[in-house]
């Protein structure tokens, strides 16, 4: 009756999982690089600039946001569904680490042409954008990080979506019983990601939330908190070596991550590094305030030097 009432469950998720692709459907373009499909968007011309998002999450972020559609005015911007998220592909047989992912753009770049880009990343994101810079210093001119996590950290969300990230019992959970219990958390999550400041009006209308609650996305997800702390560990060693001018964005609020712990101490530890706090903001500061951050990414694409703080540490 147990294996009957699962595999019920599955064909259900299975189901739902196609239906929510049918009301989001990709909007960008598709390349296949080391055969790995990864789904971007493109808009704009003048210097180029990649978004990359955050765990749990799609390159629809950078669209609700509105930083998206700021940043094409005036550059050539590409945001990445990172692997396993949205429609881009995580095949198995790889950990999919923060440098894994950075090695995988690398050469995406390469196919589309992108060089010395200003690439901004969002919490997960920031340990890809920092690989990126360490591994391949000729691909980013700057980097802007957002709210990220740089320095490991015991962190419980990472030891409860462990189980999901194992091969059978996690195949099992995300097409059973994960998808079910991720879209019920949904709320409280965004909640947590937003705060102190609402969850916004319309997010729903903007932010395709179901497509990261498919069994493939949670998947990744779950790879990516459990690889997020060994990451910052074997990187934060490295931090000191990069000679690109980096703006670190924060907000003294975040509930996610504890910023004072993470984002001072990296701009401490960068030589060529400015730090932005961004007053009552929460893990999402690209909503708070995205115009402060696309200022960033104006001046580093102009001037390829850090920008003069906007607000005081």
């Amino acid at each position: 009756m147990a294996a009957l009432a699962l595999g019920g469950l599955a064909a259900v998720n299975t189901l739902v999982a196609r239906r929510d692709e049918r009301r989001h459907p990709p909007e960008g373009r598709f390349l296949t690089v080391d055969g790995v499909r990864l789904h971007y968007l493109e808009a704009g011309s003048g210097p180029p600039v990649v978004l990359l998002h955050g765990n749990a999450s799609t390159l629809d972020d950078f669209l609700a946001s509105g930083l998206f559609d700021r940043l094409a005015r005036s550059h050539r911007v590409i945001a990445f569904d990172r692997p396993g998220m949205g429609y881009s592909k995580r095949p198995r047989g790889c950990d999919w680490t923060p440098e894994d992912q950075a090695d995988l753009l690398a050469r995406a770049f390469v196919v589309l042409g992108i060089e010395q880009a200003v690439v901004v990343g969002h919490s997960y994101a920031t340990l890809v954008a920092l690989a990126l810079a360490l591994d391949h210093p000729d691909s980013a001119r700057g980097l802007v990080l957002l709210a990220g996590y740089y320095f490991p950290t015991t962190r419980v969300d990472a030891l409860m979506v462990a189980p999901v990230a194992t091969p059978v019992l996690g195949d099992l959970l995300r097409h059973t019983l994960s998808p079910p219990f991720s879209k019920a958390m949904m709320p409280l999550m965004l909640k947590a990601m937003f705060s102190p400041q609402p969850v916004p009006d319309g997010l729903t209308g903007t932010f395709p939330a179901a497509l990261i609650t498919r069994p493939g996305q949670l998947r990744a997800n779950a790879q990516d908190g459990v690889t997020m702390a060994p990451a910052a560990d074997r990187l934060q060693h490295r931090y000191a070596g990069l000679s690109l001018p980096v703006v670190v964005v924060a907000g003294h609020d975040d509930r996610v991550v504890t910023q004072e712990e993470q984002s001072s101490r990296l701009h401490h530890v960068l030589p060529n590094s400015t730090l932005h706090w961004v007053p009552g903001a929460g893990h999402m500061v690209h909503y708070a305030d995205p115009d402060l951050v696309a200022d960033c990414v104006d001046r580093l694409s102009v001037e390829n030097a850090p920008a003069e703080p906007l607000i005081a540490e």
